[in-house]
């Protein structure tokens, strides 16, 4: 039996896009974890293009070319989500991260024994655009990417539509107008 799902919210921070859609995390989302059992979740759901990795990475970064889902295996990891000094959560064995693009994640602390096994919608390809190294003219490229990215047909927990996205305001009703906006008088 999975677990309550959160949702966790951004905005843009400085040249981070984040997203408008919500960052959700399935407690229990694969109960009790194991490497065999995330990946055949992710794949009977198509969250393809599957690794695994004992965590990942220490910095912050974010991707513009897909979503990204986050299934700890075993052990645990904190992320920061946001950028630097946003928001600290715990996930462990068996919790899912459901990653919208342009959402900043870094692993700042985790167990010895940590595994964690990602996918994306569809296969999709990843880019990985650190915080720490985005000019000004990257910024606006990758946000005006993330915003043409389709919301994946299903939640690799649930297998269904993922509701929390499908819900979420458009952009304008979003507040995320102004953003896109200063975007296009930049280009």
């Amino acid at each position: 039996m999975t677990g309550p799902t959160e949702e966790l919210f951004s905005k843009p921070n400085g040249r981070v896009p984040n997203s408008r859609f919500p960052l959700l995390i399935h407690r229990s989302g694969v109960p009790g974890g194991g490497m065999d059992a995330v990946r055949a979740q992710f794949q009977k759901t198509g969250w393809l293009n599957n690794w695994n990795y004992p965590g990942i990475y220490l910095y912050h970064h974010f991707h513009s070319t897909t979503h990204e889902c986050l299934g700890v295996a075993s052990g645990w990891m904190e992320l920061e989500l946001f950028g630097k000094g946003g928001t600290q959560v715990r996930v462990e064995a068996g919790d899912v991260v459901v990653m919208p693009a342009g959402v900043s994640h870094a692993m700042i602390g985790n167990s010895d024994d940590v595994m964690v096994i990602g996918g994306y919608p569809e296969g999709r390809d990843w880019d990985n655009i650190q915080e720490a190294f985005v000019s000004e003219a990257d910024f606006r490229a990758a946000a005006k990417l993330i915003m043409s990215l389709p919301i994946p047909a299903t939640d690799p927990v649930t297998g269904g539509p993922l509701t929390q996205w499908l819900e979420t305001p458009s952009s304008v009703d979003a507040g995320w107008n102004d953003f896109r906006d200063g975007l296009d008088a930049t280009s």
